[in-house]
């Protein structure tokens, strides 16, 4: 029997990691009274009973629950954006590698990807090892997501019966060109060059899609879009969550992966221009069902189990 402890559980990834761990008969989750939620004592004794720890918590206070957790037996796996880029921490993400799945199997410090970063990561992350896209590629990112990733307030806001009518429309924000989900997209796929990325949450729940668009003659070889399609397949051929998708006609929904762990990566396009999109719950392959299967696969379980 595995102890769990997540510290953060009032929050949307929270909720989604503890409802789903309720199904499972091998875990018992550690669950501290509303008043020591907020104490360093109580959240200290929490994580040194615990076999795995999931911070589900802003930046800052993720990092200081990584430091109470120190000289403990457990597996931290985190959700915020406070270790994505640290070197001492394993990168959430399996299926980039045999490199990435064998440090996440014997890491004692995991940090779960972001929603926007897996897809696109998932999507531009073979291509440049394949040697396909060069690392300076002037990338652009375009993304939708479902309020749900705006956090409880953006939930709140959304669920307003009385909430402005800006909200019934697409909202595009990160109109600094800056985004806390940038160094990792830049970092994980070598690139020298940080990309435009343009997200919008939209007024449905949960779902995404990431969508990155090329032009073959800036390439470093000549592919098209069918060759790419490949590539993506190959380097997936095996992976019970990642299916790389036939292309679709009309309209390519966000929310057709709801409630899963599941990703599709989709290919449009031919010989001069390209469109790469990821398709997936940004609650499930974007943040709870990954974090679920990074901790089954450090425990040496079946990545799938209860997923």
């Amino acid at each position: 029997m595995f102890q769990v402890f997540i510290d953060g559980s009032a929050g949307t990834t929270g909720l989604r990691i503890r409802k789903m761990l309720e199904r499972r008969s091998d875990v018992t989750q550690i669950v501290l009274e509303e008043a020591q939620r907020k104490d360093a004592a109580a959240r200290r004794s929490a994580i040194e009973r615990a076999d795995v720890v999931f911070l589900c918590l802003p930046d800052d206070a993720a990092r200081e629950a990584a430091a109470l957790a120190e000289g403990t037996h457990a597996v931290v796996i985190d959700a915020s954006c406070a270790h994505r880029t640290h070197p001492d921490w394993a990168y959430g993400f399996p299926e980039l590698s045999p490199e990435h799945r064998a440090r996440i199997a014997g890491s004692r410090r995991i940090a779960n990807p972001g929603c926007y970063a897996s897809g696109f990561i998932a999507l531009v992350y073979p291509l440049i090892g394949a040697g396909i896209v060069p690392a300076d590629y002037p990338f652009v990112c375009h993304a939708v997501s479902g309020y749900s990733g705006a956090g409880k307030k953006g939930i709140a806001e959304y669920e307003d019966p009385a909430r402005s009518p800006l909200y019934d429309t697409p909202r595009l924000y990160a109109l600094s060109l800056e985004h806390k989900h940038l160094p990792e997209m830049k970092a994980v796929c070598g690139l020298t060059r940080t990309p435009v990325f343009n997200p919008y949450v939209c007024d449905y729940y949960c779902g995404m899609s990431v969508s990155v668009p090329l032009f073959c003659d800036l390439l470093k070889v000549c592919v098209s879009a069918r060759e790419i399609f490949e590539c993506l397949r190959a380097h997936y051929a095996g992976s019970r969550f990642i299916e790389v998708a036939r292309e679709e006609s009309g309209y390519l929904s966000a929310n057709t992966l709801n409630f899963t762990n599941r990703m599709q990566l989709l290919v449009h396009g031919g010989d001069e221009r390209v469109l790469l999109t990821a398709r997936f719950d940004n609650l499930g392959k974007g943040a709870s069902g990954a974090a679920i299967q990074n901790m089954n696969i450090a425990l040496g379980l079946d990545e799938d189990l209860f997923l």
